[in-house]
């Protein structure tokens, strides 16, 4: 074996070995989160809420997803749907929805007169012309709650000091090996990362899956103009909040994301866009976060060392451990346990997307391609249909 290789297989072992530590690490943060179960309303801070939901086409799941948001054990609730244009395939589910629900407060605002490159921000401003309530609360189309969330993610405002309410969101798959290896990106990647992140207090994240603020705070930093070219709109409206001095605050309640990816085209695609993302917007953090892939760093250690004993103790130490995390964040969250052999598959992958990140600036969003600045902003491109 020559030197180059040899270097090449101690970086993978380096790697591995912070990896094993960043795992142990992410062990204690997800037992130290508490994750709020259901439970009765009881806060004594519940104002009138709007409820804010674009759309774009349909997808599995969307009037389950829909309908959980409208049905909330909370007393004053405008839901407010937003479409770009009349053809679009949502709209047919939001009025089926508003047909089941004729005393819901429920409003559809369909307007094409958006700037930007980010629709789903335009769509937003758009609704903002029907709102009635002083909190908004802006959660993605594919997100799914029971009864009590409003109770529990409106509540943190009661604390002026508070100006912005998000959520963990775990995967929920809809059903398919493409989906569920999607899920298992988020529950067993995106989570812990973000809470080892809070617990060191090196991440303060804000999440499409909610967003909840007074619309005070929404005015005084800006409105949704300046997300209008942000591809990471919901992380740039976290950090316009934080810099006028207000905390934003991660609620105990996690939220469903029902993942339906029936393809590897649309997973990659989904998970490019993220990576890229996430690139975009912190290039240095997003590159040492590689360590968070021991597994396949040592996977590929062991087959580069064609099994050396070095390789292949780091790589069951990493195996433990990652099925350790996994097997905690599913008690922790409620989630079906997953097959052992998936893991190592789904670190692979993971690493594939990894490096694939690097290699463009192109994302396909809603079917739509558009290219990532070196800032996080998005160019418009094209159709990719």
């Amino acid at each position: 074996m020559d030197v180059s290789a040899d270097i090449v297989i101690d970086l993978l072992l380096g790697g591995s070995l912070v990896g094993i530590l960043y795992l142990i690490a992410a062990v204690g943060a997800v037992r130290a989160f508490r994750v709020r179960g259901p439970r009765a309303p009881s806060s004594p801070h519940a104002p009138p809420v709007t409820i804010l939901k674009p759309v774009c086409g349909d997808e599995p799941g969307l009037y389950e997803n829909l309908r959980s948001f409208c049905e909330q054990d909370y007393p004053t609730v405008q839901v407010v749907f937003g479409a770009r244009h009349s053809g679009d395939s949502a709209l047919p589910v939001v009025r089926r929805l508003m047909r089941d629900l004729p005393d819901a407060d429920l409003s559809v605002v369909v307007a094409g007169g958006t700037r930007g490159a980010n629709q789903k921000v335009g769509n937003l401003a758009n609704m903002m012309s029907v709102v009635r309530h002083d909190v908004l609360v802006i959660a993605d189309s594919d997100m799914r709650v029971r009864p009590d969330y409003l109770t529990a993610v409106v509540s943190p405002l009661g604390d002026p000091r508070v100006g912005l309410v998000t959520c963990l969101y775990v995967g929920r798959p809809v059903r398919g090996l493409w989906a569920a290896l999607g899920a298992m990106s988020i529950n067993y990647g995106f989570v812990p990362l973000v809470l080892v992140g809070r617990l060191i207090g090196a991440m303060e994240g804000c999440f499409g899956a909610t967003i909840v603020l007074r619309r005070e705070v929404l005015d005084r930093i800006g409105g949704f103009a300046p997300f209008s070219n942000q591809l990471a709109d919901d992380f740039a409206l976290g950090e316009a909040v934080r810099a006028l001095g207000w905390r934003a605050e991660l609620s105990r309640y996690v939220v469903d994301n029902l993942v339906s990816e029936s393809e590897f085209r649309q997973l990659l695609q989904h998970e490019l866009r993220w990576a890229r993302t996430i690139r975009a917007i912190t290039p240095f953090g997003y590159a040492c976060s590689v360590i968070t892939l021991p597994l396949g760093l040592s996977l590929l250690a062991v087959a580069l060392s064609w099994g050396s004993a070095e390789a292949v103790t780091v790589f069951l130490i990493a195996y433990i451990c990652r099925l350790i995390l996994v097997r905690v964040i599913e008690r922790t969250f409620g989630l079906d346990a997953e097959s052992s052999w998936w893991v190592p598959v789904r670190d692979l992958l993971s690493l594939v997307v990894f490096a694939v990140s690097f290699c463009g600036k192109k994302v396909v969003w809603r079917d739509r391609e558009l290219r990532t600045g070196s800032d996080g902003r998005l160019f418009a491109g094209r159709s990719s249909r």
